[in-house]
């Protein structure tokens, strides 16, 4: 590689920052995000100066720490001299997921992150005093657009080992069935990062009336390593009533650059596309296409998240404290004391760690950093709770 064609990570960086800061994406737009989404779950928003925030362990967002590959740096790098352009080529981002995954471009609709494809599928299907049926707690986003729309939830409690209690959802989509708009799955679900078992997903599918369309969002599906869980693309590809979201926020570490995607019957779609925003940009695009290729990365960020993962939760159950197992990049551990203070604990020694997910008022979710940041929620958290049992900081 020549010197005009190379690229560095702290080029980039450097480069996306001025490009990003010109547009108002800065570390500080971002906290003023942060603190809109807090405002609307009812938590106190984030007060942190940049320099503040830079020094947080951030445990508390689900994202892949290590950011993206060298791979889809250059790629999006390499993007930059479309930025002035509207009619720009985008690598064919939307042939490159169709082919990915074995379906048509018309199945395919993206999104700015996953989050904007689960409120296309409200604005979709959610009229006026319409339903969406899933349980509590989960990505509550889902919920919080339909009350904006003037529509309404039923919301199910998980069973007492965190799963969704499958037989409930069933009679609850029967029961209300002309007004159900849709049904929304999390699988993993946030926070638990308990899968729904594909037996269990196909009982829902054959069980409710077959016109009710079900959304099954598949964010942390690449972290998952139980035999019992299967991606839904297959209900996809019968034609079935089936909207899958993904994400490439987490492991291709793009959150703070907004691509995700839909996958459905074209029927499905079209009614979708109306409502989408098309606000995609054309780095990201690129990126998007490089990410899908770089396999080695994907499997190392599983690889090396899955093996933090438990050595972490290995360390919380010898200091005495309960982890719901989990198939995703973070988790939850029983602190047996309400989270909200313990959040702030956190924080004053610079560990970010996730908000509270009412009803489970006493479990802390936190996601999966870096080995060091690990170590820093290690050492923080026996200082919290110094009567545990004794056990090494430890994550190797």
């Amino acid at each position: 590689m020549n010197a005009t064609s190379s690229v560095t990570r702290r080029g980039f960086v450097g480069g996306l920052a001025s490009v990003l800061s010109y547009a108002g994406w800065t570390p500080a737009g971002r906290l003023f995000a942060q603190a809109g989404r807090a405002a609307r779950e009812g938590t106190r928003p984030p007060k942190l100066t940049v320099a503040e925030y830079d020094k947080m362990a951030k445990l508390a967002a689900n994202e892949n720490p290590y950011g993206p590959s060298d791979v889809v740096l250059k790629a999006m790098t390499d993007a930059f001299k479309y930025a002035n352009r509207y009619g720009y080529p985008d690598g064919d981002i939307v042939e490159a997921l169709a082919a990915h995954h074995g379906v048509k471009p018309e199945n395919i609709l993206l999104g700015a992150g996953s989050g904007e494809i689960l409120k296309v599928v409200g604005d979709t299907f959610l009229d006026v005093h319409k339903k969406v049926v899933g349980v509590e707690p989960t990505f509550g986003s889902v919920y919080q657009h339909a009350s904006g729309i003037k529509a309404d939830a039923i919301r199910l409690q998980l069973t007492k080992d965190y799963r969704v209690d499958m037989p409930a959802m069933i009679r609850a989509v029967k029961t209300s069935y002309r007004d159900v708009g849709f049904v929304y799955l999390c699988n993993p679900n946030n926070p638990t990062g308990v899968v729904v078992p594909k037996q269990e997903v196909k009982l829902l599918l054959d069980s409710i009336p077959e016109d009710v369309p079900v959304l099954i969002d598949e964010a942390y599906h690449h972290f998952v390593d139980d035999p019992s869980y299967a991606t839904s693309l297959p209900y996809v590809l019968e034609g079935r009533q089936v909207i899958i979201a993904r994400t490439f926020s987490k492991i291709a570490a793009l959150a703070g650059m907004r691509l995700g995607y839909g996958i459905a019957p074209k029927e499905l779609i079209d009614r979708m596309r109306t409502f989408s925003g098309g606000s995609i940009n054309a780095v990201v695009k690129w990126g998007g296409v490089a990410a899908l290729k770089d396999t080695a990365n994907e499997a190392k960020v599983k690889r090396t998240t899955t093996e933090l993962r438990a050595s972490v939760t290995s360390n919380l159950k010898k200091l005495g404290y309960d982890v719901i197992p989990s198939q995703a990049n973070f988790f939850m551990v029983h602190v047996r004391r309400d989270v909200v203070p313990v959040i702030e604990e956190f924080k004053k020694k610079q560990v970010a760690v996730g908000r509270p997910f009412p009803p489970m008022t006493q479990h802390l979710r936190v996601s999966i950093g870096t080995e060091a940041e690990m170590g820093r929620f290690l050492t923080a958290f026996k200082e919290i709770f110094p009567a545990g049992k004794p056990a090494t900081a430890s994550i190797g």
